[in-house]
Formats: structure tokens, sequence, C-alpha cells
């Protein structure tokens, strides 16, 4: 994918004197700061030596901020998740299933985000959990690997869990019990959705109490909560597919902006209640920032976790054991990861040879840098 020419850092650098006008706390601010700088000379950089000896090429490099928020920090971190993941996959049908919490719970995702992120997170597992151990539905252990997302297409506030939950999970008698109807179906999204609202509304009103009235708690009951669960995964490529695209996204990519004219940002959107129709939408850069901070999550907050037969703990025994007893899916051949490899050889790894502070690189390395431009490949 060819380099995008407009960048959320160059929004963000062009309104650097205000951006702590446009964020709901001084976490958020420093994230976007951090984000501002990345890959700039202002987070100093390295200067890099391909081991390769018929190769042997200096690369000057620009020190990244590694912030999970940032459109160009993500490429290798979701490669590497990746293929961890595919090394768990089984040979079974997997689900796709959609959490969605209502935009009357906007107001507390802004100023409660840890109470109402961890809460959706523990609704949506444990319905997965007690549904799947209802004999009536399954009667097994399952697992899920869950996915949060905060964002609509247009940047606002549309917090909602991305799960993947295999199609059977483990029974009592230590062997894998396959969903129903041959694993084309999960469980009823109907009584998920009650039991999902049902729950969630029980568990902020044990975290919430009194400071809220009885009146939010019932206005809570008046709308259908939304639970969606797509046909199970057409194979195993289709999943880790899935996975790449979800797994370490981000608000918006560098990519879908379209223009930055007038202290304006035009961005591609889709509209997905019109079968994904693409449109372009312009906002001022302080709506803009503003929308974008929406989606800054807590310090520390883990927005993909592991469940039940998926979880780290199980993984080391259950796993193996399971795959052993139905199988291994075939995926097909990937490449090496390119991180840390030298992009003119694409053989030798980089090896760091001198690092240096924002002041710049040191001369003698520019002028050897300069030099071998010279020199044919």
């Amino acid at each position: 994918m060819s380099k995008p020419v407009h960048e959320v850092a160059h929004i963000l650098e062009r309104n650097r004197e205000h951006l702590a006008a446009h964020c709901a706390n001084s976490w958020q601010e420093r994230t976007l700061h951090a984000l501002r700088k990345c890959r700039t000379s202002a987070l100093g950089g390295h200067i890099d030596r391909c081991e390769n000896p018929t190769c042997g090429r200096l690369h000057l490099s620009y020190n990244s901020c590694r912030n999970r928020h940032c459109p160009k920090c993500q490429g290798h971190k979701k490669e590497e998740w990746i293929r961890a993941r595919e090394a768990d996959l089984l040979k079974v049908p997997y689900f796709h299933v959609v959490f969605t919490i209502p935009a009357e719970l906007n107001r507390l995702c802004l100023y409660e985000p840890k109470l109402a992120y961890g809460l959706l997170f523990k609704t949506a597992w444990g319905i997965i959990r007690d549904f799947g151990g209802n004999p009536k539905f399954l009667g097994g252990r399952m697992g899920m690997v869950a996915i949060l997302h905060t964002w609509g297409q247009n940047l606002s506030l549309h917090p909602h869990l991305h799960c993947i939950v295999p199609g059977g999970g483990i029974a009592r008698s230590g062997k894998w019990k396959p969903a129903k109807s041959k694993g084309k179906y999960l469980f009823p999204v109907k009584a998920m959705s009650k039991v999902f609202r049902a729950r969630f509304v029980a568990g902020l009103r044990k975290a919430l109490g009194k400071q809220q009235p009885p009146s939010f708690y019932q206005s809570l009951f008046q709308h259908h909560w939304v639970v969606y669960c797509k046909r199970p995964f057409l194979g195993p490529s289709q999943v880790v597919e899935y996975l790449g695209r979800y797994t370490h996204k981000i608000a918006i990519s560098n990519h879908r902006i379209k223009g930055l004219e007038g202290g304006n940002v035009r961005f591609m959107v889709k509209d997905y209640r019109h079968g994904g129709k693409k449109s372009v939408l312009a906002l001022p850069d302080a709506e803009f920032i503003r929308r974008f901070a929406l989606h800054v999550l807590p310090k520390g907050f883990t927005r993909i976790r592991h469940y039940g037969i998926l979880s780290s703990y199980y993984k080391r025994t259950v796993i193996p054991q399971l795959q052993k007893d139905l199988g291994m899916p075939k995926l097909g051949e990937t490449g090496p990861l390119m991180h840390r490899k030298c992009p003119i050889c694409k053989k030798g790894n980089l090896v760091t040879v001198a690092t240096f502070t924002a002041r710049g690189p040191p001369g003698h390395w520019l002028e050897q840098i300069n030099n071998q431009i010279k020199r044919p490949i």
C-alpha cells in the first residue's frame, strides 16, 4: 500500500497549541502529542546497518511513539499478533459475535470508560460462557477472543465488542462438542440480546447504585440492545483475515484522509445502512480532534482479551490436545515478517549502529548515508 498523502499527525501538528482544549483529560492530551511527534526528529532516531555482507546499507529512521492509538505504529504489531493466533486455530467453524452498547450510555462511556468498557467485556463473556454451558444450547466449556472498538465511521462514539467464538466447546467428558446444526448455528440472538441488557443494567446498578436515579435504569429497558451473530466464517483463512482487519485497528487510518484544506479535514466514510456506500465527510479541525480523542482508551486498559479455552492458562494444555484430536487447519503460506529487515535487499536484518536525540544525527553518519545514495544498489 502506498504511503498516504495526509496523516492524523499533520492535523495534530497544525493544532499543537490548542490540543488541550479538545481533550477531556490530560491522558488524551499526552496521547495526541505522542502521535503528533511520531517518526519525526522530535523523538530522536537511530541509524541501522544491514548485516547482509553483500548489502551493508545504512538507514536513517526517526523513532516511533509506539502508542496503540497511532496510525503509523500498528503494522508489525498486528502481524506478530496474527501469527501467534494462527498457531491456536482449531479445525472447527468460528463465529463472529458483536455486542453493542446503546447510545443512551455514551455519556457514561465518556466519564467512566473503565467501568463501562470493563462491564461490556465481563457481560459479553458471561453470556457466551453461560449459553455454551447450558445443555439446551450446547453443554460445553467455551472460548472467546474479544476486541473493543469505540468508534463509528464518522468518528462518533459507538462502543461495541467484536468477538471470535469457536463453534463448540469441551464437554464434561473432555471431548469436543460441536455447535448445533453441524456448526451452522451458535445461540439464539434474541435471547442473547435480552440477557445482555438485563445483565449489563444489573452490573450498572451494582457499580453506580444511587448515583443514578431509578428512571435512568428503567430507561435502558425501553430499547432493544443489539447482539449480532454472523454466519460462521468460511474457513480458517477468513478468520485470519478478520483478525488482521480488526485487532489493531484504530479510530481512523491515514489512508481514509482525503484532504486538509482551509482548516477542515475531509475523510472517507462508509454508510453501512445503505450497503456500505462511500462518501466524503468534512469536519473542522477542532471537531475532528475532539472526536478522535473520544477513542483514546484509559491508561493501561486492555482492549484485546482472551477467555475460556482460548485464555493463556488453557492454551498451554487444552489447545494442543484439541489440535491433536480435531486437526489443525491448513493456511496459505506466509512470508517472513519484514519488521527490522533491510528494505533494500529484503534479506539482511537491521542492526542499530548509532542513536541520536532531537538535535539530529551526527554529521559523519549523514555523510556516509549521502555517499551510499550515489552508489549503485
